[in-house]
């Protein structure tokens, strides 16, 4: 229940007395004895799940015991005590907290006058129209469907004379609308679900209330406000810090410090609620959706208006209610809408299908598309997840966070429920840093590398692929490095693509459709069975056990040289029905197929485009000497 302070009028408290009531609940002057807002651990722990409770996310409620999200980010008590005011917080690890300030001061002083405008841009520009550039050569197209504009195109050289805000520009068209576009547009179910997940529950004020960690430029590096006394030429009062505001931001800042807090920081969390809910309804961009949150939110410190760690918290909460949201079952029709929408009208104005719209997707060159090169995302991600945060104690598994898996629905459509939630587990970061850490966890999961599939397999994973159903249904990559005890088994029409250096130890068994090996150990290290479905080899690779082939295809490229595409370190069995086709570049002759410690029985049949191929076996080898013709 909320606290008495809270409980006698919440409708009638304004923004500044909630602020008051909870100074009074942190300072002990209500109730009794000092009462933290973080409330006692116990309370977290018994507490209903995220996603059962996002709705208590209001300005009425500021404890942990009555807000869902206040609750998810209280990690932040190993680090900062909220004082009686919003001037008055006791740094508690000060080492973290100083090198958060260190971080920003450092950026904000090597800041070029490009980042300064780019940071502008995207703090005036609206959040859900920003993250419509992770869609890259499909967000022009998208924009025109969706009605998408901005006003925000361009930032001045010095301190602009006045607030600016996004608006709809003169000469946009009719029904044209800022952010995710117009409801009412070719587009209006994605626009709709990007709008409700960015709806009234998801706002990062309540945590700013409770929290009241000052923004940067207010705080010295050891996290204490000091007001000099002075006003600047803009009247703004002067605190004593190294972190310097964009000069394009100095009139755009908070008069009102107390209702201004830092942690978490809004942009992130409205930045990564509207990439995630696109990356629902457009999952051929997911991945490029969640580095381009990242790479818009990173420009918050860039600006000199929040920290690393007001960053962190607000992508953690933006996970939380997103997953939150797209498991609420009144949003249940409006995200498959969605879904639908978008791919029926990207196909269309593309001339794509559902197994095409994937590859133009990614079809960019970098100076249409920022997020074109995949290495280059996860580098910009991977620092990013955890800034200046270190890590100690042991690593555990992840529990992960009750409907977290809905994040993965679209993006990872075969697998089920359970499978995308191991998916979770296994390429989640590892405990031991301090705020990730929090209640339920939420910052610890990874939907970077999530996108790329499973990191270990911890049982036996098995997946069917439908290639008449098209898209991910019937064709995906893993590209993450496997490990794990369990084995894959692959069944269906479809195709699945392996290109980690897997070390997964259960085996693989091909049993229906394709199965692509993108990498020397992508085949983990166990023994591999192809029955009745196909295994292609797209570079040279080793099976770390045995090899068995009946009524199967193995689909390889073949170099001239003693080199085999397939190297086998037990027993290859060729069985009946086992097929063999073979690609070799220009002028080979003779080519080494297959290598093993011991070989039995023959292919049935082998087919070389433009070619007669001649077997040759050996008692642990096959190859083929080539004729044209």
């Amino acid at each position: 229940m909320p606290h008495p302070l809270f409980a006698a009028h919440p409708r009638a408290l304004s923004r500044r007395n909630l602020l008051r009531g909870t100074a009074a609940i942190s300072a002990g002057l209500v109730g009794g004895p000092a009462l933290s807002w973080l409330s006692v651990p116990a309370l977290a722990a018994a507490a209903k799940a995220f996603v059962d409770d996002y709705q208590s996310n209001i300005t009425a409620n500021l404890t942990v015991d009555t807000n869902a999200a206040v609750r998810i980010l209280s990690g932040v008590q190993t680090l900062w005590q909220t004082g009686p005011t919003w001037d008055t917080g006791v740094p508690l690890d000060r080492t973290v907290l100083r090198a958060n300030m260190r971080h920003c001061a450092a950026v904000t002083a090597a800041r070029t006058d490009a980042q300064a405008a780019r940071a502008f841009i995207h703090d005036r520009q609206h959040q859900s129209y920003a993250v419509i550039s992770g869609l890259g050569v499909l967000a022009d197209i998208y924009k025109a469907g969706a009605l998408a504009v901005t006003s925000i195109t361009t930032a001045p050289t010095g301190t602009p004379p006045t607030t600016i805000s996004d608006a709809v520009p003169p000469g946009a068209p009719a029904g044209s609308a800022i952010g995710a576009g117009s409801p009412s547009s070719a587009l209006g179910a994605v626009v709709t679900l990007v709008d409700t997940v960015r709806g009234g529950f998801s706002s990062s004020n309540p945590s700013k209330f409770a929290v009241q960690y000052p923004r940067p430029w207010r705080m010295t590096e050891n996290s204490e406000v000091v007001d000099t006394g002075e006003v600047d030429e803009l009247g703004f009062p002067i605190y004593r810090s190294d972190v310097v505001v964009a000069p394009q931001l100095l009139r755009q800042r908070s008069r009102t410090p107390a209702e201004d807090g830092g942690f978490p920081s809004g942009h992130t969390n409205a930045l990564h609620l509207a990439a995630l809910a696109f990356a629902y309804a457009i999952p051929e961009r997911f991945q490029e959706l969640v580095t381009c949150a990242f790479d818009i939110s990173d420009t918050r410190i860039t600006a000199g208006m929040h920290s690393p760690l007001d960053v962190v918290s607000g992508r953690i909460l933006a996970t939380a209610l997103a997953a939150a949201i797209l498991n609420d079952p009144a949003n249940a029709g409006l995200k498959a809408a969605a879904r639908q929408q978008a791919a029926a009208y990207l196909q269309a104005q593309t001339g794509t299908t559902a197994d095409t719209l994937y590859a133009y997707a990614h079809s960019g060159a970098s100076s249409v598309d920022p997020y074109a090169d995949r290495a280059a995302n996860q580098r910009l991600v991977t620092p990013k997840l955890t800034y200046i945060l270190p890590r100690t104690g042991r690593d555990k598994p992840l529990t992960v966070p009750k409907g977290a898996e809905v994040l993965l629905e679209t993006r990872l459509p075969y697998l089920t429920a359970a499978q995308r939630r191991a998916v979770l587990r296994s390429t989640a970061l590892p405990a031991g840093y301090a705020l990730l850490d929090g209640p339920e966890q939420w910052g610890r999961i990874n939907l970077f590398a999530a996108a790329d599939g499973y990191g270990a397999f911890d049982d036996d994973v098995e997946v069917t692929l439908d290639a008449a159903a098209g898209g991910f249904h019937g064709a995906d990559t893993w590209r993450n490095d496997i490990s794990g005890p369990g084995g894959l088994t692959l069944r269906g029409t479809g195709t699945l693509g392996l290109t980690g250096a897997n070390r997964f130890r259960g085996g693989v068994r091909v049993l229906g459709g394709t199965l692509v090996a993108g990498a020397t150990n992508a085949l983990g290290t166990g023994d591999v069975q192809v029955r009745d479905a196909a295994l292609r080899l797209t570079q040279a690779s080793t099976v770390g056990g045995g090899y068995r082939q009946h009524n199967g295809l193995l689909a390889a490229t073949a170099r001239q040289g003693g080199h085999a595409a397939l190297t086998v370190n037990g027993t290859a069995e060729l069985g009946r029905g086992s097929a063999l086709e073979l690609t070799v570049e220009p002028g080979a002759q003779l080519v080494t197929v297959l290598r093993a410690r011991r070989l039995t029985g023959r292919f049935a049949s082998i087919v070389v485009p433009g070619y007669r191929a001649e077997p040759i076996y050996t008692a642990n080898a096959v190859l083929v000497r080539l004729r044209r013709g």
